[in-house]
């Protein structure tokens, strides 16, 4: 169901946001009353006029006092007859005409389109424009984790890439197969050689080049095997969704050069497919990085850190004011956090309490996890600089991001997200399926630090 935003109108009809433990409006109870409706948080009344036209819609929400979630009225979504809305008592206008629209997407490739059009007539000052920008990135993002692998590879991933680029008037280069060797790009290679279908490095640069240096990082691994050391049918089942952090950046990157930020905008992904073959990368092996250190390989399904490793260098080295990578990388996060809440990982506090901020106000929610430095000695290796993962069963979240962290030196501000891209079931706001995280709490900082 399309969600398309307009300037406010009096003839819109109202939906009407009443607390649970609150009195309906009065041009609902006599209805509520014949129908038996008992209001309720997220529940709906389409309301009739005299006519038998629809009046309006009472719509519930928490109780007084009570926590509140900013998205409930995501629930509106599907229970609207296409026309034109005015959302009338929401705490937070822009957040419930977000959700409504983010709650309506549906993953449409392989079906028919749904053709209904719900208009949301937004309050004055509120930016209809800005609104449109954010749903149409957070859809392309999820669109494209949930596309199948097998119409979504690496070469796939790049066009996305393109496509956005060309939108945009950005600079789109590509470094593919065993090109990657020779442009020094070893750890994107050794994890995607094994696959019918070549690896690459995606690299989009947007802006005046004297505006603030922004660089985006994504893990683009289009689908993983797990490789030599291959996961069990279960693990793999939702395995396209291992370029989250790729959709997550493409989207992130959407909203900034549609907002036309003033900053220099560098988006760079590692497209592959962790696959196996006879030229597969093994456990034991060591192999060299853009960075200059040689890794140690201890398990072949942990391939992303790898990507990333090669792709952060490549950023690093022009020393961006501020760099973010996002890969769906560890089990770990999920065990700690569960796959609603992202740890967020960062030594710069200053950036980590401005992200934090805007996370909460956007309800695009992270948790700062630490970058604890005692743990960075369970990465070493006997015969290399060193592993890839650590000796043991704990902190895998941690020390995957401090090996991520041996990858960057110049950057002035880094951060990185070990995100899920995925909402196991429907909530309001989020289908269940394909999900793009961070991307909005990111934007809103850098409208903050970077609008005009």
């Amino acid at each position: 169901m399309p969600v398309v935003f307009a300037a406010s109108s009096a003839d819109a009809i109202p939906v009407w946001f009443t607390p649970a433990d609150g009195a309906l409006p009065v041009e609902a109870e006599g209805w509520a009353k014949a129908s038996g409706f008992e209001l309720g948080a997220g529940k709906a009344l389409l309301v009739p006029g005299a006519d038998g036209a629809l009046s309006g819609v009472a719509f519930g929400v928490e109780k007084a006092g009570a926590p509140a979630n900013p998205f409930i009225a995501g629930k509106l979504a599907g229970a609207l007859p296409a026309g034109t809305y005015r959302l009338e008592g929401a705490a937070d206008p822009r957040l419930a005409a977000l959700s409504l629209a983010l709650g309506s997407y549906s993953f449409r490739r392989y079906r028919k389109p749904d053709t209904k059009t719900v208009t949301i007539a937004l309050p004055e000052g509120a930016d209809a424009a800005a609104l449109t920008r954010t749903v149409e990135a957070v859809a392309l993002g999820r669109d494209l984790v949930n596309t199948p692998s097998n119409d979504l590879g690496p070469q796939e991933i790049e066009d996305a890439i393109r496509t956005l680029g060309e939108a945009h008037g950005a600079t789109v280069t590509s470094i593919v197969g065993d090109e990657l060797l020779s442009h020094n790009f070893p750890l994107i290679h050794a994890v995607g050689r094994a696959s019918t279908r070549a690896p690459r490095i995606v690299d989009l640069i947007w802006g005046d080049e004297n505006h603030p240096k922004v660089t985006l990082v994504g893990k683009g691994v289009a689908f993983d095997t797990g490789g030599l050391n291959i996961k069990p049918d279960a693990g793999m089942l939702l395995m396209k969704k291992d370029m989250g952090g790729a959709a997550s950046m493409i989207a992130l990157a959407s909203m900034v050069m549609g907002a036309k930020l003033p900053v220099r905008l560098r988006l760079i992904v590692g497209a592959v497919e962790n696959s196996i073959s006879g030229n597969a990368f093994r456990p034991g092996d060591v192999i060299p990085s853009r960075k200059g250190l040689n890794v140690e390989i201890g398990n072949t399904d942990a391939e992303g850190r790898l990507v990333l490793a090669d792709a952060l260098a490549l950023g690093d080295e022009e020393a961006p004011e501020i760099m973010v990578d996002a890969a769906t990388l560890t089990g770990a996060a999920r065990v700690a956090l569960g796959p609603d809440l992202p740890p967020l990982y960062t030594d710069d506090d200053a950036f980590a309490d401005a992200l934090l901020a805007h996370a909460n106000a956007e309800h695009d929610p992270l948790w700062r996890m630490p970058l604890w430095n005692p743990y960075d000695e369970l990465l070493s290796s006997k015969i290399a600089d060193v592993n890839h993962i650590s000796g043991g069963a704990f902190a895998g979240s941690i020390t995957a991001a401090l090996f991520l962290r041996r990858f960057v030196e110049k950057a002035k501000a880094w951060a990185h997200l070990d995100i899920f891209a995925w909402n196991p079931s429907a909530r309001p706001g989020r289908p269940e399926g394909g999900e793009v995280q961070s991307a909005r709490a990111l934007f809103a900082l850098f409208s903050e630090r970077y609008g005009r």
